[in-house]
């Protein structure tokens, strides 16, 4: 095993604590070759690593973020213009709150601010879609093949949708009571390192404590999927067979509210039984970035104009980006 596969399979994915599980149920006499028995395996394992790599991923985030709060990034935002001011937005929407719906409030703010439109909703897409955690977690279960793609083609959904939304010209699409809110210049209080620590800690304790039943949810399903559901139901839905699985998928993640920590046992599961690659893909940045509650928080501020041409290319975006990864699956996998 070189250095890169044990790192992929050994540090990222702990496939080490997948055996330790497996020895332990088998030692108290669970047969986990069974339905039961493996759906207790993979509901154990995918439930701690996920917990684990999640208290992680948040420390460091939460930390880097500690050098961006909103008035420095909007700073950094306004110092740029044209497409670079989106693809800025779309970088500094990866180290930002890991679900659509806490990077809302940051849109709203940055957009009451008087940053371009365009650029602000580069930072709306590319915030839930593309986070730092989400590049570690895809890279513990998919691999760095799947998971650098995936954060590349997020980032351009992101500047592409931006860019279109700005050249279309829709600042009149934004409610009145947020385009003329007085935006505050606060002097910022330069953090100690005890104090980013701190703040960090915080962040992990309240973002784990809103994101546990979530996971809880994606893994219990996941482990349904991965051990009761037929592999030919699978395959004749979203495999090879189907060509519209990359579309079913899309529009099945809308209604759905989660992160990428919680719908990844679910994409994991689901390719395990011979769903194609860009399906469950498709699957992920669609729960991700146009979960229904998260459209209803954006309704309040943006209006349906807006808000449906948000919606019609983020949806574009993200079955081009399934169809590709469909067609290269046979490279990467």
């Amino acid at each position: 095993m070189g250095v890169w596969d044990f790192i992929q399979n050994e540090v990222l994915g702990m496939k080490w604590l997948n055996r330790l599980i497996g020895d332990f149920l088998t030692v108290c006499g669970v047969d986990i070759g069974g339905k039961i028995g493996g759906s207790i395996q993979f509901f154990l394992y995918d439930m701690i690593k996920i917990m684990v790599l999640l208290g992680i991923l948040i420390l460091v985030i939460s930390f880097i973020q500690s050098y961006f709060p909103p008035e420095r990034t909007k700073k950094i935002l306004g110092r740029f213009r044209g497409v670079w001011a989106n693809c800025i937005a779309a970088l500094l929407g990866m180290v930002t709150p890991f679900c659509s719906c806490s990077s809302i409030p940051l849109f709203i703010g940055f957009t009451s601010a008087g940053l371009p439109l365009g650029v602000t909703f580069s930072f709306l897409i590319s915030s839930p879609m593309v986070d730092l955690g989400s590049l570690v977690l895809l890279m513990s279960v998919f691999g760095w093949k799947i998971a650098v793609p995936y954060l590349l083609l997020g980032l351009v959904i992101a500047v592409v949708g931006g860019t279109l939304i700005d050249k279309i010209g829709l600042n009149d699409q934004v409610h009145e009571f947020i385009r003329k809110a007085n935006s505050i210049d606060l002097p910022q209080e330069e953090l100690t390192f005890k104090d980013r620590i701190q703040y960090a800690w915080e962040q992990l304790v309240s973002t784990a404590k809103k994101l546990f039943p979530y996971i809880l949810i994606g893994v219990g399903i996941g482990a349904l999927i991965h051990n009761w559901i037929p592999e030919d139901y699978i395959i004749q839905l979203l495999g090879k067979g189907n060509p519209f699985g990359v579309a079913i998928a899309t529009v099945t993640g809308v209604p759905m509210y989660a992160d990428i920590f919680g719908t990844i046992p679910i994409a994991e599961a689901l390719l395990n039984k011979g769903a194609q690659l860009g399906v469950v893909l498709s699957f992920m940045m669609s729960v991700t970035t146009l979960s229904l509650p998260s459209i209803i928080m954006l309704k309040k501020a943006i209006k349906p104009k807006l808000l449906c041409i948000f919606v019609v290319i983020c949806t574009i975006g993200i079955i081009i980006v399934g169809y590709f990864f469909n067609a290269i699956q046979n490279l990467i996998i």
